[in-house]
């Protein structure tokens, strides 16, 4: 009982961090190793649980959704298609290369939210836009932690939209590329499903309140928020990549 409210706790946690600052596997896959999972059974435990924060997060950013249907329909195979080649990626390879690129691409992005707004934009439609968003959604199948970050910073630059709408399009892309590799682990992946219970209970539940909190941010706060947390997480992961064996 107390590892299932610890893990529910978690995933709260985790989901209100994921909707508003993109970074819920920081959160939650730490959790899941000190609860004595391996770090496969992990990572694809935690990807299966956080098919739910998406669905939380999209039920509670209806406001900043509405109007954006043709777009997630337009944009979402895409993304959905790289959450299937990162779920395949992350059970037929090691891991290693991505453990050393993560941290720069992470770190870049950040730097790209702090950025002022420019009136030169990607195009939502161009080649380039297209082939970063299925880059990071590739990256979201594979494991994902500060995924929502790099997301984040391209919709920033290709949609002319405010903070809180542009979250609320990059939570259900990236939920989209998230549920199609948890869909992958499901069926070929070593899932701890008594953890995923109590852990996606959380999710939901967090997703579900984060966008309350993403739209009440004043100004550029949510961004700014985002790239601080992103750089964080980009230092503590250089560190590991870089000094471990």
């Amino acid at each position: 009982m107390i590892e299932v409210l610890g893990l529910l706790g978690v995933g709260i946690a985790a989901g209100i961090v994921s909707t508003v600052v993109s970074l819920a596997s920081v959160v939650s896959y730490p959790a899941l190793l000190a609860f004595g999972l391996p770090p496969l059974t992990a990572n694809v435990t935690n990807t299966v649980a956080l098919l739910f924060t998406g669905i939380g997060a999209a039920a509670g950013s209806r406001p900043e959704l509405r109007g954006e249907g043709a777009r997630v329909l337009r944009l979402g195979w895409l993304t959905a298609l790289g959450g299937a080649s990162g779920a395949a990626l992350l059970l037929v390879t090691p891991a290693r290369t991505f453990e050393l690129i993560m941290p720069w691409l992470i770190a870049g992005a950040s730097l790209v939210l702090v950025r002022p707004p420019s009136a030169s934009r990607l195009h939502e439609h161009g080649v380039m836009a297209k082939l970063a968003m299925y880059a990071v959604a590739v990256y979201v199948g594979y494991f994902g932690a500060a995924g929502g970050i790099l997301m984040f910073a391209i919709l920033s630059a290709v949609l002319d939209h405010p903070v809180a709408k542009v979250n609320a399009v990059k939570n259900v892309l990236t939920g989209l590329a998230n549920a199609v590799a948890a869909l992958g682990f499901a069926m070929f992946g070593p899932v701890d499903w008594v953890a995923v219970g109590p852990l996606a209970a959380g999710f939901l539940l967090g997703g579900w309140v984060g966008p309350k909190i993403a739209r009440r941010l004043p100004g550029q706060s949510l961004r700014y928020l985002a790239a601080a947390c992103g750089l964080a997480v980009a230092a503590k992961l250089g560190y590991d990549s870089y000094t471990s064996p």
